[in-house]
């Protein structure tokens, strides 16, 4: 792979997916320091800073910053995320969903569509209590009709054209568009992140010692979640002798991949919108009550860890049951004629993927569920609060698990270059021979 990318300024199509995924992320920070208008953005600020250490520093994460200048990007990606994470739920018992899955690319279009408007109305709706909560804080600088109008035409907006700049990024560039719009946001506060925790060393708050620590426990963390993502069971499927056409297909093993992790970076990202969504909403609301609460339920509190574990167990569970079906691979296998050796085709070659693929989801979640608690219960011990929302599991997981998949990308469409280049070669190479031959054929004849 590494040898490959050396390849890539090589290959006009993917330079030109390259460059233009990094246009739009450029666009894309660029509309993190614009500010919603009509905000008092420097109370913003204190107020921000008052509460670094709770919820709101996972939604600046997710959000690249946006919400600590409250940007016309404050919600992010994550009403998109909401609703898609409603609709996936939904599907198995409304029946018209579940028809348009079964449509193929068609269907997708309208489940794509419904996501659209979901998102659009979910945005209104969170982008209405933000202005009320703002207005509550004081932060508005006109309260009023005219403030929630333009707050909610300004933060939907926002959302919708991060969500068009995700679909773009996936029909023109390269990677998946709204999980690298997060990496982006991640990558982007990583270098300030790392300068504030230098500077508390400087003053005392946290001792040198304790850095060199951190940076070799995120270090540490990352090699440990890279060798993980990379882990598979290969399951072995046989295919016997058969008629393709009019030639006989030899007798042949291949063998069916199964990640450890198979949900990838998907539970981790759906189980942290459920609890910033709410959180968010709730700490701008003013309520004495709602205050108490929220002192519970913040990062490295027992209730929080609780509840994020529960789950990233739970979406791991459902999300791999969406993107991997056992009755229809074990149904495709029949239809092809290939079976896993002393499993008989269908139904038991079905329980056998479903036994396969719950003790590995099992450790999976677990191993997800680790790396989201246990470095940021590190992090936050040493005080290092803001380390512990960039550096920590879930973010580096999710840095980690984009990098591999758009490398993955980038390597597919290498090797599909080289594969093209080698068979242009050997046409002209069986052209050049048969040129050949016909000039022998014409000396002989002579």
């Amino acid at each position: 792979m590494i040898g490959g990318l050396g390849d890539v300024g090589k290959i006009p199509e993917l330079r030109k997916r390259i460059l233009f995924t990094l246009g739009m992320l450029a666009v894309y920070r660029l509309g993190v320091y614009v500010s919603t208008p009509g905000i008092n953005v420097e109370a913003l600020r204190k107020l921000f800073d008052t509460g670094d250490g709770t919820l709101f520093g996972l939604v600046n994460m997710f959000s690249g910053g946006a919400l600590e200048h409250f940007s016309i990007f404050t919600l992010g990606i994550t009403p998109y995320i909401s609703v898609s994470i409603i609709l996936q739920v939904l599907a198995p018992t409304i029946p018209a969903l579940e028809q348009l899955k079964k449509e193929g690319e068609a269907g997708q279009r309208v489940i794509t569509r419904y996501t659209r408007y979901g998102t659009i109305l979910l945005a209104l709706f969170q982008s209405y209590m933000i202005s009320l909560g703002m207005e509550k804080q004081g932060l508005a600088q006109v309260p009023g009709w005219s403030f929630q109008l333009m707050t909610m035409a300004t933060l939907t907006a926002g959302t919708s054209f991060i969500m068009w700049l995700g679909e773009q990024i996936n029909e023109r560039g390269i990677g998946n568009g709204i999980s690298v719009i997060i990496f982006a946001g991640i990558i982007a506060r990583m270098p300030q992140v790392l300068v504030e925790t230098i500077a508390l060393s400087r003053t005392g708050e946290i001792s040198p010692l304790a850095v060199l620590f951190l940076a070799l426990f995120s270090i540490a963390s990352t090699a440990a979640i890279v060798f993980v993502e990379r882990s598979h069971r290969r399951i072995p499927i046989q295919y016997p002798r058969r008629m393709v056409g009019k030639h006989m297909a030899q007798a042949q093993t291949t063998y069916m991949p199964l990640k450890l992790n198979m949900a990838g970076v998907i539970p981790p990202i759906f189980a942290s919108a459920f609890l910033v969504v709410p959180a968010t909403i709730a700490s701008f609301s003013g309520s004495e009550t709602v205050q108490e609460f929220m002192q519970y339920v913040h990062p490295g509190s027992w209730l929080y860890t609780l509840i994020f574990v529960t789950l990233i167990i739970l979406f791991s569970f459902f999300y791999t049951s969406v993107i991997f079906n056992p009755p229809e691979v074990a149904e495709n296998l029949k239809k092809h004629g290939g079976f896993v050796p002393t499993v008989r085709p269908g139904k038991q070659t079905a329980d056998y993927f479903y036994d396969v693929l719950n003790r590995m989801t099992i450790w999976g979640a677990l191993y997800i569920a680790a790396v989201c608690v246990v470095p940021q219960l590190v992090y936050l011990h040493f005080g290092a609060t803001a380390f512990a929302h960039v550096f920590g599991g879930t973010a580096i997981l999710i840095v980690v698990g984009v990098t591999l998949d758009t490398a993955s990308q980038i390597e597919s469409h290498i090797v599909a270059r080289n594969y093209e280049s080698f068979m242009s070669k050997s046409s002209k190479q069986r052209g050049g021979l048969g040129s050949m031959s016909h000039m022998r054929s014409r000396l002989l004849r002579r």
